[in-house]
């Protein structure tokens, strides 16, 4: 190491070539990184889909998701089996363990559901996919005054041509309806020709299809022979010959027939700002750059689609986040250039300017080093690692400080630059080194963090480290070659800088001599009474975060653009009421609007999406198949415009939403939420058990103790009760005639639900061909009452004398959680009330509800889930690994300071800095939360320098005969300024993030408030409480020695004098 400095401090040519090609990679890298707003997340989970058509979700348990977790309990590397049964439709979720494959789990899991025989005859094929979240870039809103089919394939053309553009891979259109071909057949068409649903399914089966029948060997060649009559529109299907007479004439489809070429049964509607809508969603795929898609999709809406559709269609940008992401990436831009400018001046205070120069250009060679290793090290440009550069903008010119003002001290002293710039580099390189060591040793615990938000974090360090690494090769080896230039001024050649500098020194050095300096001789005198007025400071604050004083949560709030309503009224309503509900909704979002133009002279709102029918914003395991569809469920998103631009947050808005909506009439469920980071339920609670009955009365339970809490709104559970439904059963009557319970309920099904003939593919789209009764002949139960069922002779027969049913209800969904029934209860926090506090509430639940109800139902086990088992996995592996970091931190103390006792008076900082972070909390009036933690986490690597400085430079006045007293003063004298300027610098490049105003950088500012107060605070500590910690544990070791007569180590002066203390500020002695 000594001969490289000394090598490249006299090869000019050599050490800027380097600093120069890491500049270049940098640069050249930058415009190639995929950029997004937050970095991309996986979720370690593998998905079993298998549609169950007409079925109950009680059907779909017991034929479709219990025989799945029986088949793949067992598999190596499954963590949870979580399972959604819904009508029509099972899904079994199963998360990946850590530390194993997803794709040898998912093969794994293949092997042994395609071994699974016993599935029901009507349930499809099982779908496995890896669950990967898709990153949604914007979303593009189709109106037009035109019909569904129309307005459909409008849609489908634009989504094509939005995917031949260069950066856009994935469209989706979101909440249509499949296409699907109705042949309808009455009940008195099929007894006047003699029909049953099975032969019009089976005629429409063997005329309709394509199929190869060999070739012909000839000798001109070979000839292929195949038919080619698959029927695609609803006359080709009308044409189809159903009966032939004996006279030859012939019954075709049309004529027994209604052929409907139009949509799946199922009710949907979405208006974009009154206007019948379809939603077109762009993503990102892969490496995909947002900012290139986004303004790709945009260029051609407003340039190219106006010529490709009709005036009266109307396109609109909708729930744009590139927006959000350019003006976030601004925000950090701006923010870390603010930052550099600050750490800039307070060099130019503090070092001559060419020195302050040289330190300050280990800035941006240090962060393009970094930019080049992102791409491996699978870094994007996101939100985190912009705010990572932030962090580490001040911390990174530490190195370069410490050497520069050692070889300026040299040079000042009348040494030669040549030889003062690669002697003083290596005098403080060992000390250097491992500062910035124990800088990255901090930030290791929050890489590979269990969850979702553990997936977020390691953006940092893997952004901190390689910053430090290329800023710590930088001062080693291009910064003494710079610095072997500097030459010593001469009187007359000093100006205004010169004066300046002159000047802050001066002032600097009184500061130090007039109150520094008393005041540390004071705390030394009294060192015993300092240290436990420190301590008591220590134990004051940890007991006001103990008791909850100093409100904590897990994610801050992020201010959110969009606000969602969402709407469940009861099973079984007529789509009418849902349309009446959501009407309601979206009636009041147009009042707020007007009501805040009122008020501030300008709309709060800029778009609403209202949805009848659907949910397209609903997400979470259980709708892994897409949005949930259903007659009794509506949702309204509301676009707002910029937060920087409006005057009331997103939880005001949507308070005041649900205040203007009132109640609505026949709602279970009413919801208003802000769409964030951060976002979803603040209380998830699983409950599971076999005992149904004991679940429901515990979830019950829960439910009414969450209401007794202040600030909880939007109670909620799982165990929704379904639609009514009619139980079959047959009759003795029924089976003296040969008939069997599955007879019957088939010729139902036929009549009701349906037959499928077959599918088929017309164009990008799937068809399925449903033989069915008339949709007037399924209106009531007289419609089946009055069915005529077939028996295996062909007569026909009443249904009521050979079948029977009964009145019940089934449920609208089950849950089951490894293998058991589960209930999830929710819950949410009204934000606008200032004492609700999700953290308490989970903690009352633990200390007193729970353990109540798990007395009362001890088959019933329970966890929190989402938000609370994110933060439980989050926070507790975060304090497990920074005790690691601790120790590891401890172990590169110890090596450079030979000792076992002086790293814990380095360390000994750490604490306080912890108080100072918890300071600035309540000062800046946020809540603990675990951006503040990973900050207090990173704060300990970097509070250590500071005091390592100080403990060295003890040591090292030690080793040229002084005392302890003596070595400790002169140490917090001399080593006052360079402490004092690597603190400042420090916080200089986060001030501006924790000035930050805008709405969309909150979530941000607490890490960056637990670093810039926790060091501040933590060089006062450093200034005061390192020197007499080390004087108390030499009072200590001087006491051992006597008491066992044990030599000292290093012999001290036989005399040591401490100046008398006069402390002067002002006028006052």
């Amino acid at each position: 190491m000594e001969k490289a400095i000394y090598w490249f401090s006299r090869n000019h040519v050599a050490a800027n070539l380097l600093m120069i090609a890491i500049m270049i990679m940098g640069l050249a890298t930058w415009s190639k990184l995929k950029k997004e707003i937050f970095p991309e997340t996986s979720i370690d989970a593998v998905t079993i889909s298998i549609p169950y058509p007409n079925a109950t979700p009680e059907e779909v348990e017991r034929g479709v998701c219990v025989p799945v977790e029986e088949a793949i309990q067992d598999v190596d590397g499954i963590d949870r089996i979580k399972s959604t049964a819904a009508p029509g439709f099972g899904s079994v979720v199963v998360e990946v363990a850590s530390g194993y494959s997803v794709r040898n789990v998912m093969d794994d899991v293949k092997t042994r559901v395609d071994a699974i025989d016993n599935f029901p005859e009507e349930a499809e094929q099982p779908t496995l996919e890896e669950l990967i979240l898709n990153a949604e870039v914007l979303s593009v809103a189709m109106s037009a005054k035109a019909d569904e089919s129309s307005l459909l394939h409008m849609a489908e053309r634009l989504r094509d041509e939005l995917m031949l553009l260069d950066h856009v891979t994935k469209v989706e259109l979101a909440a249509t309806r499949d296409y699907e071909i109705s042949i309808e057949v009455s009940e008195a068409t099929l007894r006047a020709y003699g029909l049953t649903f099975d032969q019009v399914a089976n005629a429409v089966r063997a005329s309709s299809l394509d199929l190869p029948a060999g070739s012909v060997r000839t000798e001109a060649g070979e000839i292929l022979v195949r038919t080619e009559a698959k029927r695609y529109t609803s006359p080709d299907f009308g044409d189809i010959t159903v009966v032939t007479r004996n006279d030859g004439s012939q019954v075709h489809l049309r004529d027994v027939a209604k052929i409907v070429d139009g949509f799946e049964e199922i009710d949907l509607e979405s208006r974009f700002d009154g206007a019948s809508t379809m939603l077109l969603k762009v993503y990102r795929v892969g490496n995909e750059d947002t900012l290139k898609v986004a303004a790709d999709v945009k260029k051609f809406i407003l340039e190219e689609a106006p010529q490709l559709f009709p005036r009266s269609v109307k396109l609109e940008i909708w729930k744009d986040d590139s927006k959000y992401l350019q003006g976030r990436l601004s925000l950090l831009s701006r923010n870390a250039a603010f930052g550099f400018v600050l750490v800039l001046i307070v060099l130019s205070l503090f070092l001559r300017p060419a020195l302050a120069s040289l330190v300050a250009l280990g800035i941006p060679v240090a962060f393009l080093g970094a930019v080049a290793v992102m791409p491996f090290l699978g870094v994007s440009v996101n939100m985190i690692s912009l705010f990572a550069f932030i962090l580490v903008l001040g911390i990174v010119v530490d190195d370069a400080i410490v050497v520069g003002e050692n070889v300026y001290d040299r040079i000042c002293n009348g040494e030669d630059p040549k030889t003062a710039a690669p002697a003083g580099t290596h005098e403080v390189g060992v000390v250097v080194i491992f500062g910035v060591l124990t800088t990255m040793m901090a930030f290791t615990p929050m890489l590979g963090l269990s969850g979702v938000s553990g997936k977020i974090w390691p953006n940092i360090p893997l952004v901190v480290i390689p910053t430090l690494a290329w800023s710590l090769l930088q001062s080693k080896f291009v910064l003494p070659s710079h610095l072997a230039l500097l030459r010593r001024r001469s009187p007359d050649q000093r100006g205004f800088s010169d004066s300046l500098l002159g000047g802050v020194d001066r002032t600097l050095q009184r500061f130090i001599q007039r109150v520094y300096k008393p005041i540390l001789l004071l705390s030394m005198r009294w060192r015993y009474v300092t240290a436990c007025a420190f301590l008591t400071l220590l134990v004051l604050v940890a007991g006001l975060v103990a008791t909850g004083w100093i409100k904590g949560q897990f994610f801050p709030d992020v201010e959110a653009d969009v606000v969602i309503a969402r709407v469940r009224l009861g099973e079984g309503v007529a789509f009418a009421e849902s349309r009446r509900a959501v009407a309601q909704i979206n009636d009041a979002a147009n009042r707020l609007n007007e009501e805040y133009k009122a008020q501030f002279g300008t709309p709060v709102v800029r778009h609403l999406l209202a949805s009848a029918g659907t949910q397209p914003f609903q997400q979470g395991f259980q709708n892994i198949s897409g949005p949930p569809t259903g007659d009794n469920i509506g949702e309204v998103a509301m676009e707002l415009i910029n937060g920087a631009d409006r005057k009331w947050k997103g939880v005001e808005i949507a308070s005041r939403w649900r205040d203007l909506t009132g109640p609505v009439v026949g709602a279970r469920e009413l919801t208003f939420q802000t769409q964030g980071a951060g976002g979803g339920n603040a209380i998830d609670l699983e409950l599971s058990g076999n005992n149904i009955p004991e679940l429901e009365q515990a979830a019950a339970m829960v439910k009414e103790e969450l209401g007794k809490f202040r600030g909880i709104i939007d109670i909620a559970d799982s165990n929704r009760p379904g639609q009514r439904e009619l139980k079959l059963a047959i009759k003795p009557a029924g089976e003296a005639l040969g008939l069997r319970l599955i007879d019957v309920s088939r010729q139902v099904r036929q009549a009701f639900y349906g037959e499928e003939a077959q599918r088929l593919q017309r164009g990008r789209d799937e068809v399925k061909v449903m033989v069915r009764y008339p949709e007037a002949e399924r209106a009531s139960i007289n419609n089946l009452t009055s069915m005529k069922i077939r028996t295996a002779n062909g007569t026909e027969v009443p249904f009521t004398e050979v079948a029977e049913f009964s009145v019940g209800r089934s449920a609208s969904a089950i849950q089951r959680a490894d293998r058991r029934r589960a209930i999830t209860v929710t819950a949410d926090i009204d934000k606008a009330i200032p004492e609700a506090n999700a953290n308490e509430v989970v903690a009352s639940l633990n200390e007193e509800v729970l353990p109540n109800m798990k007395k009362r139902f001890p088959g019933v086990n329970y966890g929190f889930q989402g938000e609370q088992k994110d933060q439980n996995q989050s926070v507790g592996e975060l304090g497990r690994k920074g005790l690691l970091a601790l120790l590891g931190i401890y172990v590169l103390l110890a090596i450079p300071l030979r000792s076992y006792i002086q790293p814990m008076i380095v360390m000994s900082v750490i604490p306080f800095g912890i108080v100072g972070a918890v300071v600035g909390h309540v000062v800046m009036g946020l809540t603990l939360s675990i951006m503040s933690m990973c900050g207090i986490v990173a704060l300990a690597g970097i509070v250590v320098n500071d005091s390592l400085v100080m403990v060295d430079y003890v040591n090292r006045e030690r080793e040229k005969g002084h005392g302890p007293r003596e070595a400790a003063l002169q140490a917090g004298i001399r080593r006052f300024r360079p402490i004092l300027l690597t603190s400042v610098t420090t916080a200089a490049g986060i001030m501006p993030m924790v000035l930050e105003t805008d709405l969309q950088a909150q979530f941000l500012i607490p890490m960056a408030v637990s670093l810039g107060f926790g060091i501040m605070f933590a060089t006062f500590i450093t200034l005061f409480l390192v020197p007499t910690i080390y004087l108390i544990l030499e009072d200590a070791k001087d006491l051992f020695c006597r008491t066992f007569n044990i030599p000292q180590d290093s012999p001290a002066p036989t005399q040591e004098t401490v100046p008398e203390v006069t402390l002067t500020i002002g006028n006052h002695t």
